[in-house]
């Protein structure tokens, strides 16, 4: 069975690493590919602030390694209150684990021990390891010695938030890959007007989709405007 399916956990369809706008991240991505793919650094820990895009591109990591046959895991330690740390085990059979929020389980003991004997586990079987979080790992807020020197080992990279323009560009992409025309001027209004995560806008691009499917509407700054005025 596949891991995903037997996890109930299953990376989005359309997260993928080439509808991630890099800005100043080409790097990072190159790494990630790499790591997928099964010829890159065998652990990888990836870090930056919210919204920055970790998520997806963890995700997009397994949605990579499944493309080519390789049996992928995407654990969002976000919904670790409906886990058990009991989740890390038999994964080492796997060609990819992505373990994302790594943050939301600092403190927890159970959870900490669990991690650490997946991170020995997996570097005996050959498997690569990629973990996100909202800190760096020496910040990290982790009780067990043994853990935080373990997550200094790999591969640190940081995730840098994309500058207006690079974020104007992606909104402009965003809107294409949806079949959506959006100008330079419509995509600055939306930066000035709306929160600036990606992740949010990502959300606001889904729901500019649907009204401008309902209402036959090209996304011009009023017709925008009105969407923001009057939510679903």
């Amino acid at each position: 069975m596949n891991r995903q399916l037997a996890l109930g956990i299953t990376p989005r369809v359309e997260a993928s690493l080439e509808n991630f706008t890099p800005g100043d991240n080409a790097e990072t991505l190159a790494h990630l590919s790499a790591c997928a793919r099964g010829h890159g650094e065998p652990f990888i820990y990836l870090w930056g602030g919210n919204g920055t895009g970790k998520s997806h591109l963890l995700q997009a990591a397994c949605q990579l390694a499944g493309g080519e046959g390789r049996n992928s895991v995407f654990i969002p330690l976000e919904q670790a209150a409906l886990f058990t740390p009991e989740i890390l085990e038999g994964l080492d059979s796997l060609a990819l684990v992505c373990i994302d929020d790594l943050h939301r389980i600092g403190g927890q003991r159970p959870w900490e021990e669990a991690l650490f004997h997946l991170f020995n586990r997996l570097r005996a079987s050959g498997c690569p390891l990629i973990v996100s979080a909202r800190h760096a790992p020496s910040t990290l807020p982790v009780t067990l010695p043994d853990l935080g020197s373990r997550l200094g080992w790999g591969l640190t990279l940081r995730l840098r938030e994309l500058n207006d323009e690079q974020k104007t560009r992606a909104l402009i992409d965003g809107a294409a890959r949806r079949g959506l025309t959006m100008s330079a001027e419509a995509a600055g209004y939306i930066l000035r007007h709306c929160p600036r995560e990606m992740g949010a806008l990502q959300h606001l691009l889904d729901a500019l989709d649907r009204a401008s499917l309902e209402a036959q509407r090209r996304l011009t700054i009023p017709f925008i405007k009105s969407c923001l005025e009057h939510p679903d």
